[in-house]
């Protein structure tokens, strides 16, 4: 079914990323989506290392200069974008000097989690849903992948709410073995600035806790790796919502 907009959010994406099962099957679906003639944009954070000089990243400087608030504060969000190399596919990068220019993703040289990995995840995920309105291009499908694009249907399912914008956008969340860990215990007053409370994540805030409660928000659930952890599995199991076995990348567009 070509001339679809489809839109992938998503943490890892290869050549961005290499040696991850995420990265190389987002890759893939993008490409087929694209090459099926659809409409396809990506959405990722620009983590440091991935080289601008290599993959030709350069600022959108009309999509750049807009502030998001998070906990009182305001921080600049920096667009760039790049072709996937060797292809007409256009991914964009949410970049923010204060929580995307360090070299490692989550976790510090000692293994220890960001203390702000909650924050990154909620600059993202707004990051992303502003800039799509920016771009004034209306989704007909939103497929996540990531931990922190779980946060985007959690924020358009209240804080945008209201907002018609992405009402009839069909939201598909791809489940992967994640490496969990725990978020911020104050995440609860930043997320309560944005007028969200209640979730169930925030009872033992982890990045496990906020991918499972997700689920709830969005049209449909399918594994992303053939083999779910113990956790996930059991979520995937209960959720009431529609949900779907590991595809392969030939029957993405099924689901679609």
């Amino acid at each position: 079914m070509p001339n679809q907009k489809i839109l992938y959010i998503t943490t890892e994406m290869y050549p961005y990323q290499e040696d991850t099962n995420m990265a190389a099957v987002v890759n893939k679906m993008a490409l087929k989506m694209h090459n099926e003639g659809n409409d396809v944009r990506v959405f990722m954070p620009r983590f440091g290392q991935i080289s601008e000089r290599k993959f030709q990243l350069h600022e959108v400087i009309r999509l750049s200069g807009m502030n998001i608030i998070i906990n009182d504060l305001d921080q600049p969000l920096i667009i760039k974008v790049a072709s996937l190399p060797g292809e007409r596919l256009q991914v964009y990068f949410i970049d923010n000097e204060e929580y995307f220019k360090r070299k490692q993703y989550y976790v510090d040289d000692e293994g220890n989690p960001f203390e702000d990995n909650d924050e990154r995840a909620i600059f993202f995920a707004r990051g992303v849903i502003e800039t799509i309105k920016k771009l004034n291009w209306v989704p007909d499908v939103i497929h996540l992948n990531g931990w922190m694009s779980s946060f985007v249907p959690i924020y358009l399912k209240t804080y945008y709410e209201s907002d018609t914008y992405f009402k009839d956008a069909k939201i598909v969340l791809s489940l992967y073995n994640e490496k969990d860990a725990d978020l911020d215990k104050k995440i609860d007053e930043k997320l309560k600035f944005d007028n969200i409370s209640g979730l169930k994540a925030l009872e033992n805030p982890t990045i496990k806790s906020f991918v499972i409660e997700s689920m709830n928000y969005v049209d449909a659930v399918v594994k992303g790796d053939e083999f779910l952890d113990e956790d996930l599995d059991k979520a995937f199991n209960e959720t009431s919502t529609q949900k779907s076995e590991y595809l392969d990348v030939d029957s993405i567009n099924q689901l679609y």
